[in-house]
């Protein structure tokens, strides 16, 4: 098993049940005083949600992608407060192109109440204290996309895709962002604040080929999930779908973290999302054998090659993407542990997805062409 951060709560159905108050509760675990940090940060949520609803901010639920099995799903979202025009889909600037910071001050609803129908069946869930949704239900799917919905309190219905993963399904793709499918250009300790303060989708730039090879693992492999795992919050999560699907990249979950504290530390660890996030694939999914792609920059390396030697049996192969030298500066630096040798475990290191291509051609683990220009797109 793995750690799970705060799990939101499936609750029992009751027409009287309420949210309690943020910051009100008792002090979690065994009664020890709350970290400095948790207090500031619920501090400045009882002055976001009162500032908030003086404004007449509504509750609007933001779905995310999600993903399952034939048997369960996990149902991923986030409540906060917004513009009574932007909840009703009026002017929406929190689905449409629109600058991170606005994503970033909407005010949470800790602990919100969000009821899911899945395939007519409602589900009463609870936020975390972020106002995140992140639960799993169990829920008989058959493979392939689906669609579900969400409503808290008196907030607008809104639709999520979920991606049911076949029992048989033996690959994916567990894909990094930053540097890998989109590039950055900027010092690492500037790099979260920009994203989320200031770029929208429009202004980021694809990586060179890694689209195209994306595809071409899609059409190799239609049943292959891509999941895109990466240390970004949860509030720039509508920006990155969007750039993602402008670019033509697949679809897919996107794994995400909280920037607020945890119970003992400052910030919460990036890198230890990671791991944790591959762990929870493997559990979940132990027939499947992963692509891992990312990024000499940062610790992708280190990640992915101890996930390989604790989970060989799912890993298929571990793609790098070489970062040039004026990236490689921005970015602090390459990498000085590297990966760890992986017996049976292929690497492959190069600058660009159409480097990547060949390789992963030659190992067989793609092989369908790319579309023709004269070839029309599904539904055409």
């Amino acid at each position: 098993m793995f750690p799970r951060p705060e799990k939101p709560r499936i609750l029992p159905k009751s027409d009287d049940a309420q949210p309690p108050t943020p910051g009100s509760g008792p002090t979690p675990g065994n009664g020890k005083r709350r970290h400095l940090a948790v207090r500031l940060d619920d501090a400045w949520l009882r002055f976001q949600t009162r500032v908030a609803i003086r404004r007449g901010r509504v509750e609007t639920v933001i779905p995310y992608t999600g993903y399952g099995t034939i048997s369960w799903v996990r149902v991923l979202a986030r409540v906060v407060r917004s513009d009574p025009r932007d909840a009703a889909g009026h002017a929406n600037p929190l689905q449409e192109s629109m600058r991170g910071w606005r994503n970033f001050i909407s005010a949470p609803v800790a602990h919100a109440a969000v009821q899911v129908n899945i395939a007519g069946t409602v589900h009463d869930v609870e936020a975390d204290r972020g106002g995140v949704v992140d639960v799993r239900i169990e829920a008989a799917l058959n493979p392939g996309w689906h669609t579900i919905t969400l409503q808290s309190g008196s907030s607008r219905t809104v639709e999520a895709p979920v991606e049911v993963v076949a029992d048989d399904a033996d690959f994916g793709v567990v894909s990094d962002i930053d540097d890998t499918v989109m590039v950055t250009a900027l010092p690492r300790p500037f790099l979260a604040a920009w994203n989320t303060f200031v770029l929208n989708e429009h202004a980021r730039t694809p990586t060179p080929g890694m689209a195209v090879l994306y595809e071409r693992i899609a059409r190799t492999a239609p049943t292959a999930p891509v999941l895109y795992l990466s240390t970004g919050a949860w509030n720039v999560a509508p920006t990155l779908s969007r750039f993602l699907s402008r670019n033509l990249y697949p679809a897919g979950p996107k794994l995400l973290t909280d920037w607020g504290p945890t119970p003992d530390r400052w910030f919460r660890s990036g890198r230890e999302h990671k791991r944790t996030s591959l762990e929870r694939l493997a559990e979940e999914f132990p027939r499947i054998k992963w692509l891992l792609v990312g990024d000499d920059g940062q610790h992708d390396e280190a990640i992915y090659s101890e996930f390989a030697h604790r989970h060989p049996q799912n890993v298929r192969a571990i793609a790098i993407r070489q970062l040039s030298v004026g990236e490689a500066v921005l970015a602090g630096g390459r990498s000085k542990s590297g990966g760890q040798p992986t017996p049976g475990i292929p690497w492959l290191y190069a600058p660009d997805g159409a480097g990547m291509s060949a390789q992963l051609e030659e190992l067989g683990i793609i092989y369908s062409p790319v579309r023709s220009a004269d070839e029309p797109e599904e539904g055409d």
